[in-house]
């Protein structure tokens, strides 16, 4: 029986020993296995910076198309609204010259008829560049604007504020929001 427990004694030995040896070596590819999850992880982290980066640079590059975008509608909302301002522009003396012409008094019948036709022309004409979008700025007892109106003379009514018009020299138009012309102004002091 003593051998019996001597082998039995042994085989147990002999177990203790496999799971010690077992122990280590899995102890040891756990090392070893951490020490290459360390350099893996460096080189995720490395690949993870990268990658924002990379992220970055493109959700920049989206948002400058989607700036371009804009700017380029804006721009040719700009060109679709304000097409005509070179012609109207061009247009302004014609205005000018027609209502200096009515506003000379007719002393005979044929003067008077042919005044009449003029007039008729400047309405047409005034009624086409309206629907263009051109609007007189009215300057006359209004409060002097710099962005409307230009002063070239001053005088001093103390019947009125400081800083009214007093009389427009020349009439001021605009194009929908923006200034072709400004108005020629008599400022009170």
């Amino acid at each position: 029986m003593e051998k019996n427990s001597e082998v039995v004694n042994e085989d147990v030995v002999v177990e203790n020993l496999n799971e010690e040896l077992e122990n280590e070596i899995v102890s040891d590819e756990t090392i070893s296995e951490e020490t290459n999850i360390s350099e893996d992880g460096d080189i995720v982290k490395e690949f993870t910076v990268k990658l924002q980066e990379e992220e970055n640079k493109r959700l920049r590059l989206l948002a400058d198309y989607e700036n371009f975008k804009r700017r380029v509608n804006l721009d040719k909302e700009a060109l679709q609204k304000y097409r005509s301002q070179n012609i109207l522009t061009n247009l302004l003396p014609v205005l000018d010259n027609f209502s200096r012409a009515l506003s000379l008094e007719a002393k005979s019948e044929e003067v008077s008829s042919m005044m009449t036709g003029m007039e008729m022309i400047y309405r047409t004409l005034l009624d086409a560049l309206e629907a263009e979008g051109l609007v007189e700025i009215e300057a006359e007892d209004k409060d002097f604007d710099p962005n409307f109106h230009q002063a070239i003379m001053t005088e001093n009514d103390p019947d009125k504020p400081s800083g009214s018009v007093l009389e427009e020299l020349q009439k001021g138009y605009m194009l929908k929001d923006r200034v072709l012309r400004p108005s020629m102004v008599k400022v009170n002091e």
